[in-house]
């Protein structure tokens, strides 16, 4: 039986929600934000609250939006069946701090030598291309050469995963033990193999079944997320998977890998920034919609439509484009065709084009010469600073030229609204406009400040009039083509936002205009597709899944996945509006650009730095080379691990010196506040040499020398934490590959940082978002692509899931839609 609605639990909730807000008296029909105005991080306060009330029903963030009053939500509590005794998250085994070394000193020994096969490789290939007389004979040994080391670094985690592993099976090992290290190892090489480059072509199909996946004919997986364990994976015919899906056929818990099943029917659609962990199984002509989840064993019927985190069912299509011509010849030349252009075009030109070019600089010669050693000179540094400086110069110089240009004179020749077949010419235009209009560096550079508008209308988005506020788009925004995207005016964007422009199906694709209406808030990590249902003055909050379907939403704010409404805006999101306007806005956002120039110019000059070096380090490892065969390849594979050790150490001494060796403090304030131009000065540190030390001890390093208060023998197999000294995780934590812990939110003009508390034994698990002011017990477990929102408090061994993350109030709430 649930709780009644009356006196009593209307009493004890209005008690509770004033110690929150901290009022004598709270009306019982008073709006939570529009009388009382509370805010989500107040609320949460009030639902952590409420939760440890043994004489009360448990209370989730959804609740409070659905029902925004004392009457409402009691008489909501009294309709909720009598909860199920609390799902409790696996205890971790004990750690073993013995053996978490020896596995990063196994690591290591591992690590050390494929750089050494690395370097004597190079060294050899080195000597042989430069032996070569002419430019045609230098071409037809870079080729040869080229193509032969691609191919070996393809082939490598091939034969190490059936000489370590031979067939996955569904199994559990604990981290940091032999067990974890052949799977480590076997990981590590995918994920540094080439051949992801060609996800979204037939071959990639191919090496995932030489790999050991059961895949059908006519599959499409668009996503560069590349599955482990890849025996357990298995796709019918049809079935199109996009990109940011993660299925990895494997799941870290609770300080264990456990290796489980992924089971996807016939014509099967799986969209946009989705996860599929262990244990999914999708029938024929079933889909999964863009950001949803399937976890805990999860299975969709045969033809049945799915979206949510987690998933549930819904009546929408997400196979919005017919079918075309596709035949398997037409596959088969194209991936031919791609994988010769790959070798015949792309890597002699690497390899080739770089020595040709450095030949024609005289004075470069000697440097390029192995047997000529002048490491002690003056002139050995100099040329090094100018090779270097004209390098990145021309880089940044052609980059911008290239991206802004290039694919401009593509763009013709694609059709909005047009239904083109796959692994055509048309298809071969389009992922070379995505691949070119998405290059990272200079969304990086010109990513929260004014100079992302200039760059975005650059490379071919329309604005509309700009209504510019200083921090219109982060650092992170993605696309299929930026032609056919919209954003109005007034509207700011956080990090990670996927245009989703274009539509897939096995056979075919089309482009379609996304249009994201004026005076919008969009928080991080949403994928917005064409045909979004949402208008004017919304505000999507973070891992939104937005719909689109029914009416269009405007004045509203959308959360969560499926998403529900919430209020626009609050109270406290308006305290700063005076700093939006006028003169004072104008005086602000001068000084802002101008700080945002000088941090521009700032890591110009810091990655320049770090280009220099390592292009010292390259000459030195050529100079010191000296054709001594094996041993000036080990000299030669010593300076890789050289470079990825100056690498970690210059980068966190940076972010260091920026940050004032001194942590963060929470806050609250505008973005046009000198303090956050500072902070967000810190989220340009350039920081991702940090993935190559994932699943090893040495990350956990790395974490401690950049702030984060990291406990013994944390597992990270790929987290990513925005502000390191606001940050605390406890022993023996396992954090999933592609989870965030993120101390801040942005809001309009309203910025807010507060501290993360993650307790000993948690689990993080795939694609899961930790927001700001969460406090997670010891032993709690978020379940896979869950979205914990700001303050909420999760007890000690409990285990949520959902966007937003909340308590299963019955058995199997998170398990079959």
């Amino acid at each position: 039986m649930g709780v009644k609605p009356g006196t009593v639990t209307e009493t004890v909730l209005a008690e509770v929600l004033a110690g929150v807000v901290r009022k004598e008296v709270i009306p019982l029909d008073s709006h939570f934000f529009d009388d009382l105005g509370a805010n989500s991080l107040v609320m949460a306060h009030f639902c952590a609250r409420v939760r440890k009330r043994e004489d009360l029903p448990s209370v989730s963030m959804r609740d409070v939006y659905g029902y925004p009053t004392i009457r409402s939500l009691a008489a909501a509590l009294a309709d909720t069946p009598k909860p199920t005794a609390p799902v409790e998250a696996e205890a971790p085994p004990a750690g073993s701090t013995t053996r978490y070394l020896l596995c990063g000193a196994l690591q290591f020994i591992i690590f050390a030598m494929y750089c050494v096969l690395a370097g004597t490789v190079t060294g050899q290939g080195y000597e042989w291309v430069s032996s070569g007389a002419g430019v045609v004979q230098v071409y037809l040994r870079s080729a040869i050469f080229g193509g032969a080391v691609f191919v070996g670094v393809c082939t490598v985690p091939v034969v190490a995963k059936w000489i370590l592993v031979g067939r996955w099976k569904e199994t559990d090992f604990p981290v940091w033990s032999l067990g974890y290290v052949r799977f480590w190892t076997v990981k590590a090489l995918l994920h540094a193999n080439p051949m992801i480059l060609f996800a979204g072509n037939p071959i990639y199909v191919l090496y995932l079944r030489a790999l050991g996946a059961r895949i059908g004919k006519g599959v499409t997986i668009l996503s560069h997320s590349v599955p482990v364990c890849t025996d357990l994976l298995t796709i019918g015919d049809g079935t199109v998977i996009r990109k940011d899906t993660f299925f990895l056929c494997y799941q870290a818990r609770a300080g264990r890998i456990r290796t489980g099943r992924v089971t996807l029917g016939s014509e099967v659609y799986v969209g946009e920034k989705t996860v599929l962990d262990i244990g999914t199984v999708m029938g024929d002509g079933s889909q999964l919609g863009h950001s949803s989840a399937l976890y805990d064993a999860a299975q969709v019927p045969a033809g049945q439509r799915v979206h949510g985190s987690p998933a549930q069912p819904t009546d929408v299509d997400y196979v919005r484009v017919p079918h075309a011509g596709c035949s398997t010849w037409r596959r088969f030349g194209y991936g031919l065709g791609a994988f010769l252009q790959m070798l015949l075009v792309y890597v002699p030109l690497a390899i080739g084009g770089t020595y040709m070019l450095l030949t024609v600089i005289p004075a470069l010669d000697h440097l390029l010469d192995p047997n000529t050693q002048d490491l002690n000179s003056a002139r050995f540094y100099g040329e090094a600073l100018g090779l270097s400086l004209v390098a990145f110069v021309g880089f940044v110089v052609l980059g911008f030229a290239a991206v802004s240009l290039l694919p401009r004179l593509l763009r013709p020749l694609l059709r909005p609204d047009k239904v083109y077949p796959l692994y055509g010419f048309h298809y071969s235009v389009q992922r070379a406009v995505a691949r070119m209009t998405n290059l990272k560096f200079f969304k990086w550079l010109c990513g929260d400040s004014s100079f992302i508008v200039g760059y975005l209308k650059a490379i071919g988005y329309d604005l509309g009039v700009v209504e510019q506020t200083g921090s219109n788009f982060g650092t992170e925004v993605q696309h299929e083509t930026p032609y056919l995207a919209t954003v109005g005016s007034g509207t700011m964007v956080a990090d990670g936002l996927s245009i989703v422009n274009a539509d897939f199906s096995s056979t075919s694709f089309r482009l379609s205009r996304a249009t994201i209406g004026p005076r919008n808030f969009l928080g991080n990590n949403i994928a917005y597709p064409s045909g979004g249902r949402t208008g004017d003055n919304c505000l999507l909050a973070t891992k939104v899944m937005v719909p689109i379907d029914g009416e269009l939403r405007e004045g509203v704010g959308l959360l969560g996945s499926p998403c529900f409404e919430i209020p626009r805006s609050v109270e406290r999101d308006s305290r700063f509006d005076h700093l939006r306007e006028g003169d004072e806005l104008k005086r602000r956002l001068a000084a802002k650009n101008r700080s945002n120039l000088r941090s521009m110019g700032l890591y110009l000059f810091v990655r320049w730095l770090h280009w220099f070096v390592l292009t010292v380090l390259g000459f030195a490892a050529v100079d010191l080379y000296g054709g001594e065969g094996i041993g000036g390849g080990l000299l030669i594979g010593a300076s890789l691990m050289l470079g990825l050790g100056f690498t970690a150490g210059y980068y966190v001494l940076v972010e260091r010196l920026v940050g004032g060796f001194r942590p963060l403090e929470p806050k609250l304030c505008s973005i046009y506040d000198p303090y956050f131009w500072w902070h967000e000065r810190l989220w340009k540190v350039p920081d991702t040499y940090i993935q190559v030390f994932n699943g090893t001890p040495f990350k956990n390093l790395i974490w401690r020398l950049l702030g984060v208060r990291m406990g013994r023998r944390v597992f990270d197999d790929g987290a990513y934490i925005t502000e390191r000294t606001l940050t605390a995780i406890g022993d023996d934590c396992t954090l999933s590959a592609h989870t965030k812990v993120q101390s801040h939110s942005q809001e309009d003009g309203t910025f807010k940082s507060e501290m993360i508390t993650i307790g000993a034994g948690c689990t993080l698990g795939v694609g899961a978002l930790v927001h700001y002011g969460v406090s997670m017990g010891d032993g709690a477990e978020l379940a896979a692509d869950s979205f914990l929102m700001k303050g909420e408090e999760m007890p000690a061994r409990s285990r949520w899931g959902g966007n937003p993350a909340v308590a299963p109030r019955h058995a199997g709430q998170h398990r079959t839609p």
